[in-house]
């Protein structure tokens, strides 16, 4: 097997510190000539993986002050993404979160055919005996009425800490962002009948439709998280600026 590239040695080695929350968002990483001296590289073998991680927006670098952990901003989109809870709590309205499913899909569960999606997006449809996907859903409230339904899986080797958070008291997508360098994205917005779960849980009448927002963050390369995100059609709506 041929040796990996020293520059992507470094590079990997600056997305584990991250991953693993010794540096977060807004951190300064050590200057060029401290990693070169660290990795026995030259400073142009350095600047090639922190160009790299630039370019992947996981990095920022700042005139005269250093190079650091890019703020992630994911909410800049046509139709801006928000936080549910921010917002129900800027609208004067009292916020509270209902954690209603926490599990583990191990190899055994991902290779269930209703989970073929999940292990095909996860980990190429082969997961290994080590691969995990926690899952959680969690009904949001504002002033007591149910406004959101979040599904969401993730991938365990990515954030194992995930499934040890309280998520009615910390926000997913918050908790997410501030320890993942997410590097992309994508998510679609449609119209759909929900499923009984969904209908139940939002107190939704019978042939009221729901609007479903799905998106998908990848970081290194591989998928993060995966969320669906369910309203009652007749009580909510998405919004931006142009």
């Amino acid at each position: 097997m041929p040796k990996q590239p020293a520059y992507l040695t470094i590079k990997n080695a600056i997305l584990t510190n991250i991953h693993a929350g010794i540096w977060h968002q807004g951190s300064a990483i050590p200057a060029e000539i401290s990693l070169a001296e660290k990795f026995g590289v030259s400073r142009m073998t350095v600047n090639r993986a922190l160009k790299e991680l630039e370019n992947e927006r996981v990095l920022e670098r700042r005139q005269g002050s250093g190079t650091f952990v890019a703020q992630q901003k994911y909410n800049h989109t046509f139709i801006e993404v928000r936080n549910i809870a921010k917002d129900t709590i800027d609208a004067g309205k009292t916020y509270r979160a209902d954690v209603v499913l926490i599990d583990t899909l191990d190899i055994h569960k991902l290779n269930l055919p209703d989970n073929h999606e999940l292990s095909t997006i996860f980990f190429g449809g082969a997961p290994q005996a080590d691969d995990k996907v926690y899952q959680v859903s969690i009904i949001h409230y504002a002033d007591n009425q149910p406004v959101q339904y979040e599904e969401r899986w993730v991938n365990a080797k990515v954030i194992p800490e995930f499934i040890e958070q309280d998520f009615t008291k910390v926000n997913t997508s918050d908790f997410l962002i501030a320890h993942v360098p997410l590097e992309a994205g994508e998510y679609t917005i449609f119209a759909k009948n929900p499923t009984d779960t969904v209908r139940t849980a939002l107190q939704m009448a019978e042939c009221e439709p729901a609007l479903l927002l799905t998106r998908k963050t990848r970081s290194q390369g591989q998928a993060v998280t995966i969320v669906n995100m369910w309203h009652a059609g007749s009580r909510y709506q998405f919004g931006g600026k142009l």
